[in-house]
């Protein structure tokens, strides 16, 4: 795989573990948390909400779904 990749997929990993533990988050909440533009903090989510991890209660929040994840380091 890839750096940039592997980069991207703990990236995305990280910031679903943010909302898990945090509840309801804001984008803003997101891109202040990790340092990146509110862009890409966008395609990370988008990348989530495809795979029914996390959906948007209201526009610009962000909660995690029911889905059983399993996390590996």
């Amino acid at each position: 795989m890839k750096p940039s990749t592997n980069r991207m997929l703990n990236r995305i990993k990280c910031i679903y573990m943010f909302i898990r533990d945090n509840g309801t988050v804001t984008t803003q909440e997101l891109v202040e948390e990790f340092g990146i533009t509110p862009r890409t903090i966008q395609r990370d989510l988008n990348v989530l909400a495809y795979n029914d991890l996390v959906f948007s209660p209201s526009r610009g929040k962000w909660t995690t779904t029911r889905k059983k994840v399993k996390l590996s380091s």
